[in-house]
């Protein structure tokens, strides 16, 4: 006796299928998962087992062999345990094959789905109930992609599945729910999710610009780096107002995309972070790990099975380092690539594994461990040695890889004292947002060219975003869109060479200034950038001389 049904897991971000082929045969009883199967998939022997006959079946007493093809990529997680145990009911004869079925067009039709073009996914509590699974948005995307035309998957991912058109996500609460619908006894309608009204009322409440009084020229360099996804450096003492500042950052972000937020929400799928109500997020993520984290924790990785990391889950929103310096130095190192790449490879000996990190990157620090070199207000008490081994943990190179340094001084009582309100999270955004509206225009030919040059599958192109080149904002321009988009005249090239000279400037210190410039010069809607343009940039990058020049 042998059946044949699909399920489907994940690797990475992306998914792949995986067909569960099950034999019976009269030897002594036995129940035995082939195909590279971990742990938690071998311990589904048992869930199924009780669960069919807390269902009200009798469990065979055959010898049971269930294969997970491909059998040479590792299969986790408890998400097969619904399809095996709807492999062993149709070895019985207890699910309807689909050479027994009609066509819709068939005058004596019987509403029965075919098994052979249905992806089922699901874990099984003892009593045949279904637990949520992870990954559902990316196996939905790939059943889609390869044709498939339902996913039949517990109630509670069903919304998340749903996002993906095209594919009916049939929303299952038990086993036997799911064999009367196969065996076509029971209807039940495909989960509809409307995507539009989910991003309506999705802004950020609780913290507003508005608050931070004072700061004027750190806000300023803040709604920059917003307005071109630039990485910033706020270095101050201490209650100066730098995480306050940082924390409001996500405020003035633009809203996310569609695409953005399906790609965001894949991954917070497949680390399993979605909460049961929420199918699609819609707010830019912010995440702020502690400084003890280590370095795995932030880049992604596990022993048994690889997990995105902090600069991740950071995708499309901001990856927030407070007291900078206290981080491992090895930690704070393995950034470095990711930010340029865009990208994270984890490679173990058996698996090597990809997923998206284009972050935002905002980081603070004080200049010294008693916070006040530097300070107008207060003395500092630290030694000089003990000054350069603190700032000594921030490499040169991380260093050159954040656009925007600013020095966050202390707010006097005046500004502190002034009742007038400052500038609210809303006006500044506005500005951020019609500023990513020049960039998106400007790069729109290119990234229409990149799309032409994919494959053609429109969900392939989707799931690759993050690697395929797409230019959305200043901060992603490669070196040859800087010197068509970033040209200078004359007298703006004069400063910036003598700039380079007097600080010591490195020709990725020259790129950062150029994009900073651009930003300047789109937030001004000057086509062109301007002398007072790359000379603000370019005080951006004066901290490097001010705490690691000396």
């Amino acid at each position: 006796m042998y059946s044949k049904l699909f399920a489907a897991s994940t690797y990475g971000i992306d998914a792949f299928i995986v067909e569960i082929e099950t034999h019976l045969d009269s030897a002594l009883p036995a129940f035995s998962v082939v195909g590279l199967p971990d742990s938690t998939v071998r311990e589904s022997r048992d869930r199924v087992t009780a669960a069919i006959k807390n269902t009200g079946y009798t469990f065979p007493s055959k010898r049971i062999t269930v294969n997970l093809a491909p059998a040479d990529i590792k299969k986790e997680g408890s998400a097969f345990d619904l399809p095996i145990a709807l492999g062993i009911l149709a070895s019985l004869e207890l699910l309807m094959p689909d050479e027994e079925k009609y066509s819709p067009e068939h005058p004596d039709y019987k509403h029965a789905p075919y098994i052979s073009d249905t992806i089922i996914l699901g874990e099984l509590s003892l009593e045949g109930t279904l637990r949520p699974i992870h990954g559902c948005l990316s196996i939905a995307l790939k059943a889609k992609a390869d044709g498939y035309k339902r996913l039949l998957v517990p109630k509670i991912n069903a919304s998340e599945g749903a996002l993906v058109d095209g594919i009916d996500v049939i929303p299952i609460e038990n086993l036997k729910d799911a064999i009367d619908y196969l065996n076509g006894d029971k209807e039940i309608a495909p989960c509809i999710v409307d995507k539009v009204k989910l991003f309506e009322n999705k802004s950020i409440t609780g913290v507003d610009f508005a608050d931070v009084k004072g700061q004027a020229a750190v806000k300023r360099a803040i709604e920059i780096a917003a307005a071109g996804g630039h990485n910033i450096l706020l270095i101050g003492p201490p209650g100066s107002g730098k995480t306050m500042l940082a924390k409001r950052i996500p405020t003035i972000l633009p809203p996310l995309t569609l695409d953005e937020a399906l790609e965001t929400t894949k991954i917070h799928s497949v680390a399993g972070l979605l909460s049961n109500n929420e199918a699609l997020i819609t707010t830019r993520p912010f995440r702020a790990p502690h400084h003890t984290i280590s370095d795995a924790a932030l880049i992604g990785g596990g022993v048994s099975k690889i997990k995105p990391g902090e600069i991740s889950l950071a995708h499309h929103g901001v990856l927030f380092l407070d007291e900078l310096p206290e981080f491992a130095k090895n930690v704070l190192e393995v950034l470095r690539q990711p930010l340029e790449d865009k990208f994270i490879a984890i490679s173990r000996t058996k698996m090597s594994i990809e997923y998206p990190a284009n972050f935002m990157l905002v980081c603070s620090m004080n200049p010294c461990p008693c916070g006040h070199y530097g300070d107008k207000n207060k003395a500092c008490t630290c030694r000089p040695q003990q000054i350069q081994n603190y700032l000594s943990k921030i490499s040169g190179p991380l260093l050159d890889r954040i656009d925007i340094h600013v020095d966050v001084q202390a707010v006097d009582f005046n500004s502190m004292s002034n009742a007038a309100p400052a500038e609210s999270s809303e006006k500044i955004r506005e500005r951020v947002v019609a500023t990513r509206q020049i960039q998106i225009e400007r790069f729109k030919e290119i990234n229409a060219a990149i799309t032409k040059e994919l494959t053609g599958n429109s969900v392939n192109a989707q799931s690759n975003q993050y690697k395929t080149g797409f230019i959305y904002k200043n901060a992603d321009m490669p070196a040859k869109l800087i010197r068509e988009f970033c040209q200078l005249n004359q007298a703006s090239q004069k400063i910036l060479s003598n700039a380079m000279d007097k600080l010591g400037l490195s020709a990725r210190a020259h790129d950062k200034i150029l994009k900073v410039a651009r930003t300047i010069a789109d937030l001004e809607k000057s086509p062109d950038i301007l002398e007072k343009h790359i000379l603000e940039a370019i005080q951006f990058r004066g901290l490097d001389q001010k705490y690691w020049g000396e």
